[in-house]
């Protein structure tokens, strides 16, 4: 079977020469003068290859005695030869339009012989092949979420189920029936039990995969809470969240927005996504007390922790807005994502600790830790709209137009190129921004992105991708302050993108690269504020070039604000909060996924926006 090859009739091509090699099946027709016609004469499906990979192989199975159609022509039609009865077996695989970016799509090739042990003889050699490739699951369990997207959950779901049916991964499918059910499933599993998984799947949105990702890691990853800059006060960096677990919310007690947010049901009408949404929530507040049947006393090591390199987490979008899987795939495809998941790719994902020091100002301070995969930001409360929320939290934050005083400290990266410090320092050696930034020029993250995985930038060849000497930490960062009004202030972990920002908050965010990108607001006139907001909605724009934007890449940052309303949003889940330290792990997580490829510009414009805000502007502000 190896080598020269054998015989085969190929459905819709007529008979072949099947040979293996070692990462696949190449085939080519024995009749030249069928070959200028067979691989177009596929009907009701992708478009066949001369050659298959095993690593792109996900299922092979035996079928029935039926028709072999050979290929499509005058000739044939009248000899009656279209179709030939004989023993046949199937190879699921997958195949991709050459225009990039494209939906993975389910693909067969359907073989015949007369003989029907040589059928079985190739099903169980393929098998074999497909079983030595790496990373696949065996074992997933799977959270869905019913009401999700207009209640997409469950039918996206009954679409891509099959496709693990067939590829023999074995699924415990879980329909979340209130507030925090993912997520007390997950914090109360045994890590005993947890071992018997290689993943879990969200089918949901954004605000889904925030749960699953809390569950997970609220017991079982331990580690200091974020860096805090001198004079903060509280707890220092040599502090572990272990220690201080028993002061979480759960255990104090609670009033006003602080209650409500745990009693809320997290199965609303849609799910939450952070780059759009300013809507209440009503999501879980973590708890952080270790309910494992494996506790871990003292220096003991759990019998699973995070990172580690077996554990995987995979979405299946039914959301609003998907930022995680367009920011980390490049689709918004159920299919594809699932075909992700069987074909085991992966990707490291950078995840944000955030740690809420206190939720109002004159509350105690009671430490609560919560974790983040795309964006961690002050927000609006709208959370009770259904999937109109977006559009009008986005109006109703701009009519309002409210600023209010804050400070932030944040970790200068050595080499960073967004901001110009004083040379001054205080008492405390923490440097005040000055008002300036240089812009540099951006470095996209994609598929095999070699920042990610930590490779020298200057191997990368790419149009669009140039070296950029500022993802290198700095090795005694120092503390920067930057004060005054804001109408926000976030941080994206990943770009953000979404149908209505194909470019994302940060268009040159990575996924793995151990940095935040902080985005402070000032406040500034209402129609330098609109035109900022309109460069999200496109493609190739800067909307972080305006003076009033600050953008800097940080390892961690503290945010104090002295009103009683800041409200926090975590990947669409809102915790209210006026002091919070957020810090970035490189490699958290390892997520199904490949990479994002280039987006095609699918975003709304908004007409004539730029022309309108210059015409009410003077003329020496319209370059503002």
């Amino acid at each position: 079977m190896e080598g020269g090859g054998e015989a085969l009739f190929l459905d819709g091509v007529g008979e072949v020469t099947v040979a293996v090699g070692d990462d696949g099946l190449s085939f080519q027709p024995l009749h030249q003068e069928v070959s200028s016609s067979c691989w177009s004469s596929i009907i009701m499906q992708p478009k066949l290859e001369s050659k298959l990979k095993f690593s792109d192989v996900y299922a092979v199975e035996l079928l029935e005695v039926g028709p072999v159609c050979e290929p499509w022509n005058a000739r044939a039609t009248v000899q009656g030869k279209i179709n030939t009865e004989m023993n046949r077996f199937v190879i699921h695989t997958v195949t991709r339009p050459r225009k990039r970016p494209s939906p993975w799509v389910p693909c067969e090739y359907i073989f015949g012989h007369k003989d029907q042990q040589t059928c079985k003889t190739w099903v169980e050699h393929i098998k074999t092949c497909i079983n030595k490739e790496q990373d696949r699951p065996k074992s997933l369990m799977v959270f869905v979420h019913p009401l999700c997207g207009k209640g997409r959950g469950c039918k996206n779901w009954e679409t891509v189920a099959p496709l693990f049916e067939r590829a023999k991964v074995k699924t415990k499918v879980i329909v979340t029936q209130r507030a925090g059910h993912a997520y007390d499933t997950l914090a109360s599993l045994s890590d005993k039990d947890l071992k018997k998984f290689d993943g879990v799947i969200a089918v949901g949105g954004d605000g889904l995969f925030n749960e699953i990702l809390n569950g997970l890691l609220s017991t079982r990853h331990t580690n200091s809470y974020p860096p805090t800059p001198e004079g903060f006060g509280y707890f220092r960096n040599n502090m572990k969240c272990q220690e201080h677990r028993n002061n979480d919310l759960s255990n104090s007690e609670l009033t006003g927005d602080d209650a409500n947010a745990i009693s809320g049901s997290s199965n609303t009408p849609d799910d939450h996504e952070p780059l759009l949404s300013t809507t209440r929530s009503t999501g879980l507040d973590i708890s952080s007390s270790d309910s494992s049947d494996e506790p871990c006393n003292g220096d003991q090591v759990p019998l699973v922790s995070f990172p580690n390199n077996w554990f995987r987490l995979g979405i299946i979008p039914s959301g609003s807005t998907d930022a995680i899987v367009l920011s980390t795939t490049g689709e918004r495809d159920p299919v594809t994502s699932a075909l992700l998941i069987i074909l085991g790719r992966r990707i490291s994902l950078d995840i944000a600790q955030v740690v809420r020091w206190k939720g109002s100002p004159s509350a105690e301070v009671s430490p609560t830790v919560r974790y983040a995969a795309s964006f961690a930001g002050e927000s609006e409360k709208y959370r009770w709209m259904g999937p109109a929320r977006y559009d009008f939290s986005g109006t109703m934050v701009f009519l309002k137009h409210r600023s209010y005083e804050a400070k932030v400290a944040f970790l200068e990266n050595g080499n960073t190129h967004s901001l110009t410090a004083s040379a001054e320092n205080n008492a405390n050696g923490v440097q005040t921004l000055q008002y300036h930034q240089n812009r540099h020029r951006k470095t996209i993250c994609r598929t095999n992105c070699l920042i990610c995985k930590g490779t020298s930038t200057s191997e990368q060849n790419s149009e669009d991708e140039n070296p950029d000497s500022s993802r290198t930490a700095c090795e005694t960062p120092k503390w920067v302050w930057s004060k005054g009004r804001f109408l926000s202030v976030g941080a994206a972990v990943i770009s953000c993108r979404n149908e209505r920002a194909p470019d994302g908050l940060v268009a040159d965010a990575h996924l793995s690269d151990g940095f935040l990108h902080l985005l402070l607001i000032r406040d500034c006139p209402l129609p330098f504020y609109l035109w900022h907001l309109t460069q999200f909605t496109k493609k190739g724009s800067d909307p972080l070039s305006f003076k009033f934007v600050e953008h800097h890449k940080t390892q961690a940052f503290t945010f104090i604000s002295s009103h009683d309303e800041s409200v926090w949003n975590l990947d669409g889940e809102l915790l209210q909060a006026c002091e919070v330290s957020v810090q970035a792990f490189r490699g958290l997580v390892n997520l199904f996924a490949s990479g994002p490829e280039k987006m095609e510009n699918t975003a709304p414009r908004l007409r004539n926006a730029e022309a309108w805000v210059a015409s009410i502007l003077p003329p020496e502000r319209a370059g503002m």
